[in-house]
């Protein structure tokens, strides 16, 4: 058995986290970290845990650490950098779900998350969690930097095809819709029910933070160079991201060819549904750590790339979790296909 700590316990993914481990045969939730919620029962601020866990929520403190063999920290980009730091010196394993890790040019996350990087020699040793793509890296990390939600979906479904040089590199162009959820628990106007309900609507069109990690992943792991448009957009639903890509396959590619880029890529991934040429729902992944994709030809040879995820789950905890179950040796599947079990009571 393994001890876990989760910092920002309280938030969206922190309570994401909670629920599933709970499912987890290989692990006891140790140490619950937050700061306006510090000193109150997890279960008194999230209702929805009585019965399924009673622990008291703490300021994060160091000698905590000494109780822990794994961290997840699941506080917003610019918050963690700290604790994480804090952990790693203390020899604890860690999983950055936040975007503090990701990127490995110091000016680029200066660019696109607005803050200074305070500990930038823990970069060149975060390992990126993308975890069909990284097993054998992420087996061996001390610090886990979980991939961002969108990235998740446009990654899984764009690198077989670059990768074997099925499709073209250049003027990929990428939409993605995203439920509420995914900009967290802070307070603003423009996320209040009556302004996102019954709209969508664009948002960070040309410099939303994930750009950087997108171009820096599809690169590293295809070897080939990219250019893209991307264009998030916000939906009227708690969870969820539906991404639509288009591009170009090259000449004399067929859909044969496309199935079995899919298959010889994942056909040893537990969470990845390909279902072909078929178009996949929002709400077949919604509660789950799936990812379905699927695509359609055009006769002028376009080809269409649809790929869908739950954001808090395969784009957040679910994911960390996966990564977890890499870096410890257990099945990837593990605490992650029981969703919805009854959980039974533990009390710490």
């Amino acid at each position: 058995m393994i001890n876990i700590g989760i910092v920002g316990a309280t938030g969206y993914s922190g309570v994401e986290l909670i629920k599933l481990l709970l499912n987890h045969d290989e692990v006891i939730i140790t140490k619950l970290f937050g700061n306006s919620s510090a000193g109150s029962l997890i279960e008194e601020t999230h209702p929805s845990l009585r019965g399924m866990i009673s622990l008291q929520v703490e300021q994060f403190r160091p000698a905590a650490l000494e109780e822990i063999d794994l961290l997840f920290v699941a506080m917003p980009s610019g918050q963690s950098m700290q604790v994480v730091k804090e952990a790693v010196n203390a020899n604890v394993k860690v999983i950055d779900i936040g975007g503090d890790f990701r990127l490995k040019n110091v000016e680029e996350y200066k660019r696109y998350y607005n803050h200074e990087h305070t500990e930038a020699e823990l970069l060149s040793s975060a390992v990126y969690g993308l975890s069909e793509w990284n097993e054998q890296e992420i087996s061996s990390a001390k610090l886990v930097a979980n991939p961002g939600c969108y990235p998740t979906s446009i990654l899984l479904a764009l690198l077989p095809l670059l990768k074997e040089k099925l499709i073209e590199s250049k003027n990929i162009g990428i939409t993605s819709y995203s439920g509420t959820s995914g900009a967290g628990k802070s307070v603003a106007i423009n996320m209040l029910f009556s302004e996102v309900n019954e709209s969508v609507r664009a948002y960070k069109v040309g410099n939303h933070q994930h750009i950087p990690e997108i171009k820096q992943y599809l690169e590293h792991f295809s070897g080939v160079e990219t250019n893209f448009s991307f264009v998030p957009h916000l939906l009227p639903v708690t969870r969820g991201i539906y991404t639509t890509i288009h591009t170009s396959l090259k000449n004399n590619i067929d859909e044969t060819e496309v199935i079995n880029a899919f298959k010889h890529n994942y056909s040893s991934a537990p969470f990845i549904r390909f279902i072909g040429t078929e178009i996949p729902e929002m709400k077949n992944v919604v509660n789950t750590n799936f990812c379905d994709i699927g695509f359609k030809i055009y006769e002028n040879g376009t080809l269409v790339l649809f790929s869908t995820i739950d954001n808090l789950v395969k784009g957040a905890a679910g994911q960390a979790i996966q990564n977890m179950n890499i870096m410890f040796g257990f099945q990837q599947t593990e605490g992650l296909l029981k969703c919805s079990k009854k959980q039974s009571l533990q009390i710490k």
